[in-house]
């Protein structure tokens, strides 16, 4: 029985900058700044790989208003690699690609169909006796689109395998602005055998007699995408039956690596434990590059030392880092707390007296906390509306933030004045 075969993907967002890390590190953005070209390669190679019958590309080909003709070129030379390959590709247009003029005016090889503003369905070349195959595709005409398309796709061709492109936030997906908003029993109710979904940058399945697929963005960006990221391989039999194979092709993968530094007296160990957090993710890691988020925490006595060299720290993680191969440090974050006293009220300790006194009269007073509203309200008037509403989004808010600030900040003076230096010495 033949199949037919095809690669799924979405939201490669050429030439989207990874700015965590150009921010950061110069030489993370030299390896892997042009990462979302790289992957569309990677994307190309396993279709040709596979020797599949069609690319289907879900939206967001583009990150924005895309102007550079450098980026149409790369775009048309690996789509003239699948038109040498007898690959079709299927595009639709996303949110970010409605924006860009080279996706309107690009003159594309034959074996692609890009999708305009009005639905359509074209059905795919097949041998004769072959269950007949049509792909239906809408692109979006403006960035926006508050409403439901699935009403506007043609219907469903009967007797035919049906197979639907749609740039949709499924669900109302938390975190991602709601565009061409629709539900899953919606499309599981829709005839179709198959939706190829995107928009959505987390990675999701719905199978049944219809399967919903969101392949997710195929290289995550930030520490908010985080984990290895992929697309999807389909074989279709012509008896409707079909099979899904999730293929990773993302070359960095980013990852939160948690240190307990609990009970660490050395900041040897501290280190060597740093090395073997990274060690233990970079060997699960699925892609090439792991760009780790090191988050530090627990009750130490390094707490102040660790809090005041805290760039120091990330210098020596960098290291191991490099030391182990192909792993980078995005950011280093720091969260640990000295061991408590018995009962610190009784101690002689100069530090405890000074942390009692910025404590219990410095930070309660009504001038020092008139004067911390003062300076906050005055950076909250810096920030937007909405970064205002969940920093303070009301008194209590407000007074909970300054009571978070200033608690670091006298962390911050105590660990100046008394933390020991690396090596252990005042």
């Amino acid at each position: 029985m033949s199949a037919f075969r095809f690669v799924h993907a979405a939201d490669i967002h050429l030439d989207s900058p990874l700015r965590s890390l150009a921010l950061r590190s110069p030489d993370i953005a030299e390896l892997i700044g042009n990462a979302s070209r790289q992957v569309f390669v990677r994307i190309v190679d396993l279709c040709l790989d596979e020797r599949v019958d069609a690319l289907l590309l879900a939206g967001d080909l583009y990150d924005g208003d895309q102007t550079s003709m450098k980026t149409a070129r790369f775009l048309t030379e690996q789509l003239r690699r699948l038109h040498a390959g007898g690959v079709r590709v299927f595009i639709i247009r996303g949110n970010h690609d409605a924006l860009s003029k080279i996706t309107k005016e690009l003159v594309l090889p034959d074996n692609v169909t890009v999708f305009g503003g009005r639905a359509d369905a074209v059905e795919v070349l097949r041998d004769r006796g072959e269950r007949p195959i049509l792909v239906h595709g809408l692109s979006f005409a403006k960035p926006q689109a508050p409403e439901s398309l699935l009403g506007k796709y043609k219907p469903p061709v009967g007797g035919a395998i049906n197979i639907g492109l749609m740039h949709t936030s499924l669900d109302g997906a938390p975190g991602h602005d709601v565009y061409a908003p629709c539900s899953t029993p919606h499309l599981a109710g829709s005839g179709f055998r198959y939706w190829a979904l995107g928009h959505i940058h987390k990675r999701s399945t719905t199978v049944g007699a219809c399967a919903i697929v969101m392949p997710g963005i195929p290289q995550g960006r930030d520490v908010g995408e985080s984990g290895p990221k992929s697309v999807t391989l389909v074989s279709v039999l012509d008896d409707g039956s079909l099979s899904l194979d999730e293929r990773v092709v993302s070359m960095a993968q980013f990852e939160r690596v948690a240190v307990d530094a609990s009970g660490l007296l050395d900041w040897r160990e501290l280190a060597a434990s740093i090395e073997s957090a990274l060690g233990e993710a970079s060997d699960r890691s699925k892609s090439d590059q792991l760009v780790a988020r090191v988050s530090v925490s627990g009750t130490t006595p390094l707490a102040w030392t660790i809090r005041r060299d805290a760039d120091v720290l990330y210098t020596e993680a960098a290291s191991r880092a490099e030391a182990i191969g192909n792993v980078w440090i995005e950011k280093l974050e720091t969260d640990c707390r000295r061991p408590t006293l018995v009962d610190p009220a009784d101690s002689g300790d100069p530090v405890e007296v000074l942390r009692r006194t910025m404590t219990d009269e410095i930070i309660a007073s009504e001038a020092f906390q008139a004067q911390a509203q003062i300076i906050v309200d005055s950076l909250l008037d810096q920030l937007p509306p909405e970064c205002r509403r969940v920093l303070a989004p009301d008194e209590t808010g407000l007074a909970l933030l300054i009571g978070q600030l200033s608690d670091e900040g006298s962390e911050e003076v105590l660990a100046r004045l008394t933390a020991a230096g690396p090596d252990g010495l005042r």
